[in-house]
């Protein structure tokens, strides 16, 4: 059922009722097919792209929507709601663009409208095998030669690996946790190659693979920010990317809520509709309110963003609350089904397995909470 939504204009309604749109025709028609075959969804990004939906929180004259945090991260939570995995590679593609506009000469962003204007999709490559929520602890060199620089190492996790056309790529120019660079490196290059895809519990549709880069050299001017500039940018570009798996977490909570209340409304049992069934509406209505504080908490970072303050631990409070809340919302929403949930007959069982990754993604549950705790420090 559609969320009753509080949006601050007119555009912003319309937009929500496009995306509402796009979803129910393009995503929900497919995401069985697709999840289960664990097979790309081929022209659904670039038709994502043309309805203006991959560029969303960046400027119009930079070839984006122009929209503000907390309308573009409802328009996430509507495609989340039917496909997880397309969500979260979208927002993964906005993370993917922020070390350019935020950090890129004028001259580099003369790339992003190309980026921003749906004909390609972006990938971020931080992680590595032995370097996750410790990204200081990234082996990955890029070696400074005559021609630009030389990128040598694995890198880890990449949602969209093998498939993007660019990513934001982090890389060690020197010692220390100031001795990291970002680049944006091209989708494929000389001396680059993929490993095969992860064989993951969920979000089967877009593969997270490996990077090897074997001497592949970038231009000069692929170099973001300064040498050394790197986890500086991978870091405030990771406070909205928590926003946007937050946002994904809620649709999918969302989701997995909806499809139990109307199982609950067809299923009867002891003469009466099992939501009429007190115990079983008492589950539901945690539910509910477990989607509606998880929401709340997301919009309230996301309008600290749009209004330029610090919201930090606010998106690390979203990313925490609205994650643990989408598997413990989907977890609930199999009980409801009792022995169909756990059955592929069903959507709910795919819901749960799909949450589970965004307690994980974008810095664990756990680095959520030293983000939060160290700001009580004095």
């Amino acid at each position: 059922m559609p969320v009753d939504r509080l949006l601050p204009t007119q555009e912003a309604e319309d937009l929500l009722e496009l995306t509402r749109d796009i979803a129910d025709k393009e995503l929900a028609t497919r995401v069985e097919e697709h999840e289960r075959a664990e097979t790309y969804p081929e022209g659904l990004f670039r038709t994502l792209g043309e309805a203006g939906l991959l560029g969303l929180p960046y400027p119009e004259e930079v070839g984006g929507g122009g929209q503000p945090y907390e309308v573009y991260l409802q328009v996430l939570e509507e495609l989340a709601a039917r496909w997880a995995a397309v969500a979260v590679a979208t927002s993964v593609h906005s993370l993917s663009c922020f070390p350019l506009f935020t950090f890129g000469t004028d001259e580099q962003k003369q790339r992003l409208p190309e980026m921003l204007g749906g004909s390609q999709v972006g990938g971020y490559s931080l992680s590595e095998p032995q370097a996750g929520s410790d990204a200081a602890a990234l082996r990955c060199k890029a070696e400074k030669v005559d021609a630009g620089y030389r990128i040598t190492g694995t890198k880890a996790w990449i949602t969209h690996g093998g498939r993007a056309d660019f990513y934001a790529l982090f890389a060690r120019t020197g010692e220390g946790s100031r001795g990291v660079s970002c680049f944006l490196a091209p989708g494929q290059a000389e001396g680059l190659t993929w490993g095969k895809p992860e064989e993951k519990m969920g979000l089967h549709a877009v593969p997270t693979t490996t990077a090897n880069w074997d001497g592949a050299v970038l231009d000069a001017d692929r170099l973001i920010g300064r040498e050394g500039q790197g986890l500086e940018i991978a870091f405030s570009a990771l406070d909205s990317g928590r926003l946007g798996i937050a946002a994904c977490a809620v649709g999918l909570a969302q989701g997995a809520l909806d499809a139990a209340v109307a199982y609950a409304n067809e299923r009867t049992t002891f003469g009466k509709k099992i939501v009429d069934h007190q115990g079983l509406g008492f589950v539901l209505a945690d539910m509910a309110a477990a989607v509606d504080s998880a929401r709340a908490t997301y919009l309230d970072a996301a309008r600290r963003r749009d209004l330029g303050r610090p919201y930090s631990r606010q998106a690390s409070a979203a990313k925490l609350v609205a994650t643990d809340n989408a598997m413990r919302v989907t977890t609930d929403a199999v009980q409801v089904f009792g022995g169909y949930g756990y059955t592929r007959d069903f959507p709910v069982e795919r819901y749960m397995r799909e949450a589970k990754i965004m307690q994980i993604f974008e810095g664990t549950n756990q680095i959520q909470r030293l983000v939060i705790s160290r700001g009580f420090a004095r």
